[in-house]
């Protein structure tokens, strides 16, 4: 191969040989086409005459081996020396285990010494690297394929500095002054975003902090702040915003909400706060945004109380609230029924110069319903309607109608559906499933089908729910078969039950006393989706156990628990008294032990029940035993002493068969 100077052979020499030391390093993992590649850039090298620098490759055992085999090895070794002007100052030594068989090769006259220190040292990847670095852009490796050197720094380098951090072998020590020559901030972005391990881009940071004095770009600590925190390791995240802090750098709204919320979802709530006020005292500005974020995240969680003392304690110094704050507060204080406080922030709106808007009032609405003040969530419709900036929505009228039907009161409720329309506010699909279902509890099937008449004249197609509540009001009528015709009916129209829906058959069914219709059912539901509730199975259970089948009732419950359906004190009471009626004494006892062993707490009733039966069965040593537990260890308030067992036995207990 010729070359027009020496120059252009030491750039070529440079690109082959950056071109191997990649292949080593970086791509250890393909070890087997390594091999092939290497030997294809080394052929390369062959000239007719020598030039005066030597090249330096320092190989791995690690990357070298196949299969953890020296002897291979040492047989690629012999490989590249055929090839000419590389030789081999030492192959794998035994003796140097700590270095993992590290082999040296040269191109040119072979260096006069031993695998001392320094030569570990001066055949180290970064010595490769740097005379990599003399060569002009367009010759160094995967140029065309690999890099973008207008927007990123370049791959090669990025490579080296990552492998050096994470081979055993390669001492940083030695490279400090090459590193702080050439290590900038979008690199050390680079190299973290291509270790992929927060942990490793902690421990670089770390070291190119304290050894090199890099000053990291936001951008660096952003990403290692969110790595950290999706992996768990927020208290490192927080000791990498205090690096971040330290070097000058204000972190924006993103990441402040980002690293709070993070604190507050694993539930340290106290230190996400200690955050927030240690960034106030540093006069960073935390946006209203930000902090109706962090207040919707404490709703959510039902933590309502830590959100009420995060608004009085930072909103009110640090920020100006908005509406959408007070929406925030209101929805969840009328969430967990305080709806008291609820009208205190609806009424410190104005103080701070906020309005009120529909969500607001249709919030307040709701929450006054949901705890059956429904007079007082009337008048603040009638307050919306006078409104001139906005008007109330079908949200509005809705929540109204819903608690009117509660009630029983069709009568208010159909007044309001019908002020609704005059005004010209169009009802949706929640508006009929709930006069619907009001009409069907009310036993008004026939006003419950003309609203269903009404749906479908206004465009809106009866769902799941329309036809879960047409069924319930007809078994509620006693018109079971009808119920059955409307099940039917929605299988027809592919729309999926769900588990209300077998619920309201089932229990219609049982107390009819159609037990295998509604066994049919439970067997339906067993090859379903639906993740049932105990109140689907435990009226047949109840059914077969009066009916004194115990072993059918037994087999519902193994089909209930391989739905991951998980009994509930009235299925356990229910099985307890069905086998003690049946003279199964023992088979009750293990029911009862059940019971306690998966955490379900009976009741008196359970209690009572099964000591009431023991007593009458002769077993009185049994019967102390289960009232010792329920005085001792359920705290029911029963004696333990053999006095209260006679005094039982001579009293009796009422038993429901």
């Amino acid at each position: 191969m010729e070359f027009e100077d020496e120059h252009s052979r030491v750039i070529f020499v440079t690109s082959v040989v950056g071109k191997v030391m990649l292949i080593l390093f970086c791509d250890i993992e393909i070890v087997d086409n390594s091999q092939a590649a290497i030997s294809s850039h080394l052929s390369t090298l062959r000239s007719p005459s020598p030039f005066p620098i030597f090249i330096t490759v320092v190989v791995s055992h690690v990357a070298m081996k196949v299969r953890s085999s020296v002897k291979q090895m040492c047989q690629f070794c012999k490989t590249i020396k055929r090839l000419g002007r590389v030789s081999v100052i030492c192959s794998a030594n035994p003796k140097h285990k700590q270095r993992q068989g590290m082999s040296t090769f040269t191109y040119g006259e072979p260096i006069p010494s031993t695998e001392t220190d320094e030569i570990y040292k001066l055949c180290s990847v970064i010595g490769i690297a740097h005379l990599h670095s003399f060569a002009p852009r367009e010759s160094r490796p995967f140029n065309d394929k690999e890099v973008n050197h207008r927007h990123s720094p370049e791959l090669w380098f990025v490579k080296v500095v990552c492998t050096l951090f994470i081979r055993p072998h390669c001492c940083l020590d030695t490279c400090l002054g090459y590193l702080s020559r050439n290590l900038t901030p979008l690199v050390s972005f680079e190299v973290i975003k291509w270790l992929n391990d927060p942990n490793l881009g902690l421990k670089f940071l770390e070291f190119s902090r304290v050894n090199l004095s890099l000053n990291h770009s936001f951008k660096t600590y952003n990403l290692l702040i969110r790595s950290l925190c999706e992996i768990g390791l927020h208290d490192s995240a927080k000791i990498v915003f205090d690096y971040m802090r330290s070097d000058g750098h204000l972190p924006n709204s993103q990441l402040i909400e980002f690293l709070v919320s993070s604190f507050m979802k694993v539930g340290k709530i106290d230190v996400g706060k200690r955050l927030l006020s240690q960034l106030h005292s540093e006069e960073v500005i935390v946006d209203t945004i930000t902090y109706n974020s962090l207040l919707n995240l404490l709703v959510k969680m039902n933590r309502v109380d830590e959100a009420v003392h995060m608004f009085k304690e930072h909103i009110g110094l640090y920020s100006r609230p908005d509406t959408w704050t007070f929406n925030i507060m209101i929805q969840g204080l009328c969430k967990i029924g305080e709806t008291n406080m609820a009208f205190e922030f609806f009424h410190d709106m104005g103080s701070v110069g906020c309005s009120p808007d529909v969500v607001t009032y249709n919030t307040l609405i709701g929450g006054m319903c949901k705890v059956n003040e429904v007079d007082r969530g009337h008048k603040l419709l009638k307050e919306v309607q006078l409104r001139s900036d906005f008007l109330p929505d079908a949200v509005t009228y809705t929540s109204v109608m819903s608690a009117y039907c509660k009630l029983g009161k069709m009568g208010e409720a159909s007044n309001l559906y019908d002020e609704m329309v005059s005004s010209l506010i169009e009802p949706n699909a929640v508006t009929f499933n709930v006069l619907i279902d009001g009409f069907g509890k009310a036993g008004d099937m026939v006003s419950a089908e003309s609203m269903c008449e009404r749906m479908l004249s206004r465009g809106w197609i009866p769902d799941v729910v329309t036809f879960t509540s047409l069924i319930d009001g007809y078994c509620r009528n006693g018109q079971v078969n009808r119920g059955l015709k409307l099940w039917d009916e929605m299988k027809a129209r592919n729309l999926s039950p769900n588990v209300y829906t077998f619920a309201v058959l089932v229990n219609a069914l049982c107390k009819e006393n159609r037990l295998n219709e509604a066994r049919q059912f439970l067997r339906e539901l067993k090859w379903s989706d639906i993740i049932p509730k105990p109140f689907i199975y435990n009226p047949v259970i109840d059914g077969f156990c009066k009916a004194g089948n115990v072993d059918e009732a037994n087999a519902i419950l193994t089909e209930m628990e391989e739905k991951r359906c998980k009994p509930d004190k009235v299925t356990f009471t229910i099985l307890i008294i069905g086998h003690c009626v049946k003279g199964r004494m023992f088979e009750a006892i293990s029911i009862f032990n059940k019971m306690l062993v998966i955490g379900c707490a009976p009741d008196n009733i359970t209690v009572n029940s099964l000591i009431s039966f023991l007593l009458k069965s002769g077993m009185p040593n049994e019967a102390f035993r289960i009232m010792r537990i329920a005085s001792e260890d359920l705290n029911l308030g029963f004696s333990s002493s053999k006095k209260a067992i006679n005094m039982s036995t001579s009293t009796g207990i009422s038993v429901a068969a």
